[in-house]
């Protein structure tokens, strides 16, 4: 049954969302130059759709001889209550996903020191740890399931909440783990078409699993999807807009920029 159920998703994956996702997935890989020969890839699975949908495309790539690279599949457990963590594992037994799991004590160390705002830190520990989980491994890159609305998303939260214009990147060398790059195969890919594939297939998935009490991850970025939603009622393509904006900067037209940790200002460059 868990066989037929692998199957199922694959083929759906593959011709109900070829075009969605299996061609944006493989078309993200070449554009970004993600994957090389000799690779190995920690996939982490967080437990959520994104990063479950990430495992399967990563599965059925490994099947295509054109790429010969090592995947393994990395799960960090920071304190999910039983539910959650029993669903991860459900799913990847279902989804035929040989996973990982390592326990830390994320949750209750965060806690314990950022009662205000943990988001940051969460996120932070959560990221270092699946880098050491990765290094542990021999891989030399960690894949993420960051979509196409979670770059947008972060580009308008830069702005308008941190007043910098930053966004995500597909490709990312780690600063404190040498030898490791983070990737984001699925950059190119909608929310929105994850939403429906694991519909589709009947899977329910977790969501951010959170157990800090004053956990608010989702309330600024809740904002901005609802403002983008907005924006696209008056037009549609307002969403590829804010992604094209990051890869088509004109620094004749910026005032003050960051390159290597160095400032640069177009004034002085007018002075000298």
């Amino acid at each position: 049954m868990e066989k037929n159920n692998n199957i199922s998703f694959e083929k759906s994956m593959l011709k109900n969302y070829k075009k969605a996702i299996w061609s944006k997935f493989t078309k993200g890989i070449r554009k970004y130059s993600l994957i090389e020969d000799g690779d190995k890839i920690a996939v982490a699975m967080s437990g959520g759709k994104d990063s479950l949908l990430l495992a399967k495309l990563f599965q059925e790539l490994k099947k295509h001889p054109k790429m010969d690279f090592e995947i393994e599949f990395i799960t960090m457990d920071p304190g999910f209550n039983a539910e959650n963590l029993n669903l991860i594992i459900k799913n990847s037994n279902y989804l035929d996903i040989p996973i990982n799991i390592e326990k830390s004590n994320n949750f209750n160390i965060i806690e314990s020191i950022a009662k205000d705002n943990p988001c940051y830190l969460c996120a932070r520990m959560r990221r270092g740890f699946l880098y050491n989980m990765a290094k542990e491994r021999g891989c030399n890159k960690l894949a993420l399931g960051h979509h196409f609305d979670d770059v947008i998303e972060t580009t308008l939260l830069n702005v308008l909440y941190a007043g910098t214009f930053e966004t995500m990147q597909p490709k990312v060398k780690s600063k404190n783990f040498e030898g490791i790059e983070l990737i984001r195969p699925m950059y190119l890919i909608h929310e929105q078409d994850i939403i429906d594939i694991m519909k589709e297939n009947n899977i329910e998935t977790m969501g951010c699993g959170c157990e800090i009490a004053t956990c608010n991850v989702s309330s600024k970025r809740q904002e901005i999807k609802k403002l983008i939603k907005e924006m696209k009622l008056k037009s549609n393509d307002i969403d590829k807009n804010i992604f094209r904006s990051a890869e088509n900067v004109n620094l004749d037209n910026i005032a003050r920029w960051k390159k290597d940790g160095k400032e640069f200002s177009s004034y002085k460059n007018l002075d000298d």
